[in-house]
């Protein structure tokens, strides 16, 4: 976790906010023998396969236990990348209450929600809920956040996304064979992420730390939280299906952990608001891979909807020429 995001933008979704460019932990790095271009691709697809991970994961274990193992393979890696680096955790008591909030919303909360929702919505469509989240930041950014103003283009891109979510979800026929319950557990995740985001803004903006060393912090009182919760409300699983618990890993360790460092690499060389773009890539290649991999039925509503969304989103984070 970053201390402070961009102004007025939100980070990708499934991530902590983007570092300011002009705090120490954000500096440029040395280039990097792995062009930027990859590993922009690498994180477009590790975190828009979360989604299609996600479902797997249930087919064999319950939603609470399916985040905590996320969390628990995703702070393992950061835990190995403190190490590696040699930098330790932060500390002082006020700043591990405010990341005890920000892993709560930001991770707990979200990654649980998405999980309980994936059991009864395609994959496909959790994917495309999870980008309405910078239309979600918009709306809150206004309220909380006295720098931000509306602009007429970015009002535009506010109606459009909502047009968008709308037509995905079939407003035109009374929302006909969509489970309500799953499909507003997925939106109120993607709310979760902006929510977050501004908590931070307010509470840890000028940190010391490095983003490392936040993100470590906040994905290890999440995997608390986490430990906490699922023993209250789920039994320990009579068995380990291979393929789930694979799932379960390669979240984890993949969508959470590898995809946190992949991003803040992106941040410190090409800066936040490139590296946030992977935002819309990501309901695209959750669609493809919920209809390639596991058969998601795809209307034609979906793939125009989720386009319609993206381009909404993008006009919210866009801004006017000078």
């Amino acid at each position: 976790m970053a201390s402070v995001s961009t102004p007025s933008d939100t980070a990708p979704t499934d991530s902590p906010p983007l570092p300011d460019p002009g705090h120490p932990s954000a500096a440029p790095s040395p280039r990097r023998a792995l062009d930027w271009r990859i590993r922009f691709g690498a994180l477009s697809l590790v975190w828009g396969f979360s989604f299609l991970l996600i479902k797997v994961g249930t087919h064999g274990f319950a939603p609470f236990q399916v985040t905590f193992g996320r969390l628990l393979f995703g702070t393992a890696v950061l835990g190995v990348a403190l190490a590696v680096k040699r930098e330790r955790l932060p500390r002082g008591v006020r700043t591990w209450g405010h990341l005890a909030v920000a892993a709560f919303l930001l991770n707990a909360l979200p990654f649980s929600l998405f999980a309980y929702a994936e059991l009864t919505v395609p994959s496909t469509l959790a994917g495309i809920c999870n980008a309405t989240s910078p239309l979600w930041g918009m709306v809150l950014s206004l309220v909380a956040l006295s720098e931000d103003r509306p602009t007429r283009r970015r009002v535009a891109g506010l109606g459009l996304g909502f047009l968008g979510v709308l037509t995905v979800l079939g407003a035109w026929q009374g929302f006909h064979g969509l489970d309500a319950g799953g499909t507003t557990m997925a939106l109120l995740a993607s709310l979760s992420y902006p929510v977050g985001w501004i908590y931070v803004r307010r509470t840890l903006a000028g940190n010391a730390h490095s983003h490392l060393s936040l993100t470590g912090a906040q994905l290890l009182l999440a995997t608390a939280q986490l430990a906490v919760v699922t023993p209250l409300f789920t039994s320990l699983p009579t068995s380990l299906p291979l393929v789930p618990l694979l799932a379960v890993v390669a979240l984890g360790a993949l969508g959470t952990g590898l995809a946190v460092l992949l991003q803040y690499g992106l941040v410190a060389e090409v800066g936040p608001t490139t590296a946030q773009m992977v935002t819309y890539f990501i309901p695209v290649i959750a669609t493809a891979a919920g209809v390639a991999v596991l058969g998601e039925p795809l209307a034609w509503s979906t793939p125009v909807g989720a386009l319609i969304v993206i381009a909404g989103a993008a006009l919210t984070q866009s801004r006017a020429r000078r």
